[in-house]
């Protein structure tokens, strides 16, 4: 088995997606090996739920047949779905005598169509997009914080930390660092609330 399983049953499966491993197949045959192919040569059953990006590592729920994919995507729609991530921005964000300790990026984002796969914040045009964050620690010119997306955009927590001002330390899309740093953005906990389970990961970085 090459891929971290975290928990399995009737209808589920979880596994610890390592950064730099895509969730399905990309165009060409270098980008063949994901998430879901390697999973199902042991779970033929298994369909994709969610995704992350590549780049970004953690809980990566997936649905056994096509019923379960239907019910966790009804969850999904309904934002029955809790997740929250940790990321390691650039900077020291201000603190909490001008209230950023905790509060929420609102931001509607689209596609920045001549830069693709690039993603852009679209005031006119853009998708409703809201992101909460919560500082866990600063130092060092680097901030640590918690990230709850409430909606669920392409590059949505990397864009909205740019649009801060703090973009995630290895992220070479938006400004946070270069190739040979990996992306310091972490699926930490997943719950499931019609399912009555919940889940944690803590993050590498």
């Amino acid at each position: 088995m090459n891929f971290d399983l975290l928990f399995a049953n009737a209808e589920l499966l979880l596994i610890n997606k390592p950064s730099g491993l895509l969730s399905v197949p990309g165009r060409g045959a270098d980008k063949q090996d994901c998430v879901i192919h390697r999973v199902q040569r042991q779970f033929p059953e298994a369909l994709i739920a969610h995704r992350l990006d590549m780049a970004t590592s953690g809980l990566l729920l997936l649905a056994r047949g096509a019923a379960a994919q239907r019910r966790l995507s009804m969850a999904f729609e309904a934002r029955r779905v809790h997740k929250r991530y940790q990321a390691i921005l650039q900077g020291e964000m201000a603190g909490p005598d001008v209230g950023e300790d905790e509060g929420e990026v609102n931001l509607p984002l689209s596609a920045d169509w001549p830069n693709r796969p690039l993603q852009k914040v679209d005031l006119l045009a853009g998708k409703p997009s809201l992101t909460r964050y919560c500082v866990l620690s600063r130092g060092q010119g680097q901030t640590r914080v918690a990230l709850e997306p409430v909606t669920g955009r392409t590059h949505q927590l990397r864009v909205h930390m740019l649009a801060l001002g703090h973009p995630i330390v290895g992220d070479t899309l938006y400004g946070g660092g270069h190739a040979t740093e990996r992306l310091c953005l972490h699926a930490c906990a997943l719950s499931l609330p019609d399912w009555g389970l919940s889940f944690e990961s803590p993050p590498e970085f």
